[in-house]
């Protein structure tokens, strides 16, 4: 193994020769319940240990990856929601912290970006009910719980360009469609 390319340990869990890929019979459902074989997982470790060898693919996929196993799962949405939030400081100081469903915490800003997306049916795509989306880590993300979302709007001010959104870690997040993050210029 070529350790001069490994940035870090999921970089290393995907040298380690991988055995045959599986399917496992294991959904996240879209309000971040996790089921075995049709069963809910009831225990909150066990849930977490999970959450921590999850893997995203480029392609979208999901996997659990261990050095002994690496198996396909089965996710509604995406496999985390943003339970809670804290704001400290107001305007372009302000910084909002979010905490999800397996106890992830972390800072919204560039590197957990926020992004409001169209909302994703059976039938279709409604691109005018958008849903708050952030990046938790490796290609994972989070979908925030409404009072969570709520709480983030009533936090909202005006942007340069007069559409509402947040300030946090310098950068500013709009709530709307059709806007991208901008940072403070600074």
């Amino acid at each position: 193994m070529n350790s001069s390319n490994l940035h870090g340990p999921d970089d290393a869990l995907r040298q380690i020769r991988q055995p045959d890929a599986q399917r496992f019979d294991i959904r996240i459902a879209r309000d971040g319940s996790w089921f075995h074989e049709g069963g809910l997982i009831s225990r909150p470790a066990l849930v977490k240990l999970f959450a921590s060898v999850l893997c995203r693919e480029p392609d979208g996929s999901y996997w659990l990856v261990t050095p002994a196993e690496r198996g396909a799962i089965t996710v509604d949405d995406v496999p985390f929601i943003v339970v809670a939030m804290q704001c400290e400081g107001e305007g372009k100081q302000q910084r909002i912290r979010f905490n999800t469903n397996v106890e992830d915490t972390f800072l919204l800003g560039p590197n957990h970006p926020l992004q409001m997306r169209p909302h994703r049916m059976e039938k279709g795509v409604d691109e005018n009910d958008l849903r708050p989306y952030v990046l938790v880590r490796n290609n994972l993300q989070a979908r925030l719980a409404h009072p969570v979302f709520y709480e983030l709007v009533a936090s909202s001010i005006p942007g340069a360009d007069g559409r509402f959104g947040v300030w946090s870690d310098g950068m500013f997040f709009p709530l709307e469609a059709g806007t991208a993050a901008e940072d403070d210029g600074a």
